[in-house]
């Protein structure tokens, strides 16, 4: 998946409020953003998923599903999309349920709009930051299917510091082997020292079977 820039981000406006729809429809366009709004959370779940960088500006309270049903129903069908409420009724309890699930901010109506803008420009960079963590890490997991079963359990040991003599009889195996293993782990996951090997299988969040 080619990864979006932010100029490519879509604001979704999901509020029962045509009016307030409307006009941030235009905020939102004033500042370069794309916008699109629905007057209901079942609208906007009907609406194809979208997989670039993006954001919900979300009403706490609409007839049917409310703002709070639709966080969870996003997160409990896996579907990342940082969120800023605006509610003209927000309570202490509402807003830290909010804010728990993951929203990016709790705004009270009526609402500064250049506070507004700032938490949308907030949730759509760290969208974007988050897309390109994922892709990084799809990547990543692409390279070690390449390996094969022994090449992933060397994988698994170098990574954990082991020398080549110490993985050799862990795997019951010659350690001129080991080293032949371990070359083609290291060009296979093109990585292009052992810091960098350990910094692919740690910090992209890649986990690596072991035998």
């Amino acid at each position: 998946m080619t990864r979006r820039s932010d100029s490519e981000s879509v604001v979704f406006i999901v509020d029962d409020d045509e009016s307030l729809r409307e006009a941030l429809k235009g905020l939102f366009r004033s500042v370069g953003l794309k916008a699109e709004a629905f007057a209901s959370a079942r609208d906007f779940l009907a609406r194809e998923p979208f997989v670039g960088p993006c954001c919900v500006v979300l009403d706490v309270r609409m007839p049917g599903l409310t703002g709070l049903d639709l966080q969870e129903t996003l997160a409990s069908a896996g579907h990342r999309m940082p969120i800023v409420f605006i509610t003209g009724h927000g309570d202490i309890s509402m807003s830290v349920k909010a804010m728990k699930g993951g929203a990016v901010d709790f705004l009270t109506k009526p609402f500064d709009v250049e506070n507004l803008l700032e938490a949308v420009q907030r949730a759509v960079v760290k969208d974007v930051e988050d897309l390109s963590a994922e892709e990084r890490t799809a990547e990543v997991v692409e390279r070690v299917k390449q390996l094969t079963p022994r090449e992933t359990e060397v994988f698994a040991l170098v990574v954990t510091g082991m020398l080549n003599k110490q993985i050799a009889g862990e795997l019951a195996i010659a350690e001129k082997t080991v080293k032949v293993h371990r070359a083609r782990v290291m060009e296979k996951m093109r990585a292009g020292s052992f810091a960098e090997l350990v910094r692919l299988a740690d910090r992209m969040g890649v986990i690596v079977p072991k035998s």
